[in-house]
Order: structure tokens, then C-alpha cells, then sequence
């Protein structure tokens, strides 16, 4: 007696698409959700007190991109991080925030204890520098060109080639803004018009 055959369902094209696009558009769709808030163009300028004393002000990066990343002690995302932004700090501009991690004892015990005592912080014990910014989750990152200009804004953890890579396109915008024959002042206000 021969057994029967099973009918294997084909996955059809069009609704692997549909599904992958489905996907996509809910996962772009939280990333906007969790951004909205976060502000862009010109980043706000401030003047705060680095962990090891110093004073440290936004415009004192101005040159080259900077990597403006908010992170806290207790946050467990944060710590997927921090590998990555140990490597970055190696060839980028990288300015760290504490976010309400506690008084400067308290941070530089983290920092000890994670090893990540190379960084560049700010300790943030109040929440007003992440106010600023409009931060409301981290690990959160700005990413500033040469100009004071906020190109890229992202919450929660990314890798270390997605930020080398916007790094990377901040630090060339206006090579790209060139290349499409449009100055950077029609680029940043997002309109396209081409000389």
C-alpha cells in the first residue's frame, strides 16, 4: 500500500514580501515613535563638568564628528554598548553622558567595575543634559558633524559598523550633498532643490 503524499505549501514571493515589508514598517515605525521627541538640526549647545573635573563644551567638538552617546549604570541594553563604544572612541570623537547613574563616586565605581574607565563622561545625576536632548530611554546616540549639526539620532543599541558608518556619513555629508548638486542648506531642510 502506498502512503500518501503530502502537498508541500509554497511560500509564495509576493507574500514573503508582504511580510518582510510588514515587518520593516512596524520596526521603522517604533524606531520614529521612540525619536520624535529627540530634537534635530543644530544641536543644543551646553557647558558641563566632566567627570575628572574639566569643563567640557558642545562647541569644543566642532571639526569633526562627534559621537554623543547617553547611557546609565542600571540600564542592562546599555551594557551591549559598551564594547562599541570603546572601539569607536579609538578613531572617533565619542563625549559620553552618565544618565542618572548616581553622584561622581557612584559613576566612576561603574565605569571601574565595567571597565570603561577610558571614556570621556559627564555625569548626569539630575537629567537635565538628557532633558536637553530630549532623551527619555538609553542607551540613546547623536551623532554631530563638524558644524554643530545633529545628522543622525538613534535610540536604543546599535552595533559598532552602524555607528562607524554614520559617522562616516556625517563626517562626508557635505561631500554627498555636493555629489546630488544641492548646497547643505537645502539638505538639512530636507528640500531638493538642485542647481
Amino acid at each position: 500500500m502506498s502512503q500518501p503524499r503530502v502537498k508541500k505549501r509554497k511560500r509564495s514571493w509576493k507574500r514573503l514580501i508582504l511580510e518582510v515589508a510588514l515587518i520593516l514598517t512596524i520596526v521603522l515605525g517604533i524606531r520614529m515613535w521612540f525619536q520624535r521627541d529627540l530634537p534635530s538640526g543644530p544641536a543644543p549647545d551646553f557647558q558641563a563638568v566632566l567627570i575628572d573635573g574639566k569643563l567640557v563644551n558642545i562647541k569644543d567638538y566642532r571639526g569633526e564628528p562627534l559621537l554623543l552617546h547617553f547611557w546609565a549604570s542600571w540600564c542592562k541594553f546599555c551594557k551591549l554598548s559598551e564594547s562599541s563604544i570603546t572601539s569607536i572612541d579609538k578613531d572617533w570623537q565619542v563625549l559620553s553622558v552618565a544618565f542618572q547613574s548616581g553622584d561622581k563616586a557612584a559613576v566612576i565605581q561603574h565605569m571601574k567595575e565595567r571597565d570603561i574607565e577610558s571614556w570621556t563622561v559627564v555625569p548626569d545625576q539630575d537629567g537635565r543634559l538628557a532633558e536637553l536632548f530630549g532623551v527619555r530611554a538609553v542607551p540613546a546616540s547623536y551623532i554631530i558633524d563638524g558644524k554643530g549639526e545633529i545628522r543622525v539620532k538613534e535610540v536604543g543599541v546599535t552595533t559598532t559598523w552602524g555607528l562607524r558608518t554614520r559617522l562616516w556619513y556625517a563626517k562626508n555629508f557635505d561631500s554627498f550633498a555636493d555629489m546630488l548638486g544641492i548646497s547643505s542648506a537645502q539638505a538639512d531642510s530636507g528640500g531638493s532643490g538642485i542647481k
